[in-house]
């Protein structure tokens, strides 16, 4: 099976490796771009933006599944709330989509993102590090470590392939 990554970003090809840990796959990591703002600003910007990376790489990688994976924040009546999605396409069949885990930002994040800002080089100058979206994340910061990124992610792409594999084998009853 050969398993086409829409991004280049360590922490999501980590997350997508590790669910397919146990069985024969060829992995390739391609740039695709999300075809939404840098920063999404809605579950329906970020589920776009997960579509678009999956079914992008799905067709330029020529596998047999894409995956598009995408961070995104959404505002609530409760403050700025980091969302993630994503997306796995394969061919006959339409894109499979799922969330992960969601926390609220603190507000000097949020006031920050809400001006126009990328939650990216906002975490590297709040956490006073580099690359936090490669590494832990917002996620790994506000949790104090006990989930990052990957695991986030992981968590993302193991309901993926759970749908995957669940309407798979409904189409071969």
């Amino acid at each position: 099976m050969k398993i086409i990554i829409g991004s280049k970003n360590p922490a999501k090809i980590n997350a997508v490796k590790n669910n397919f840990g146990n069985q024969e796959a060829e992995f390739v990591s391609i740039d695709i771009p999300s075809g939404v703002n840098a920063q999404p600003f809605s579950d329906e910007e970020t589920i776009k933006g997960a579509i678009n990376r999956a079914v992008g790489a799905l067709n330029q990688g020529n596998g047999d599944i894409g995956i598009g994976l995408e961070g995104g924040v959404h505002e609530s009546s409760h403050g700025l709330i980091l969302c993630n999605w994503g997306a796995l396409a394969s061919n006959n069949m339409e894109p499979i989509i799922a969330g992960g885990a969601r926390f609220l930002l603190p507000e000097e994040v949020a006031a920050r993102l809400r001006a126009g800002e990328e939650l990216g080089p906002v975490m590297d100058e709040y956490a006073k590090m580099k690359n936090v979206r490669k590494h832990e994340g917002a996620i790994g910061i506000f949790t104090n470590g006990m989930i990052n990124r990957m695991d986030m992610f992981t968590h993302v792409t193991k309901l993926l392939i759970g749908q995957y594999i669940y309407k798979h084998n409904q189409l071969g009853r």
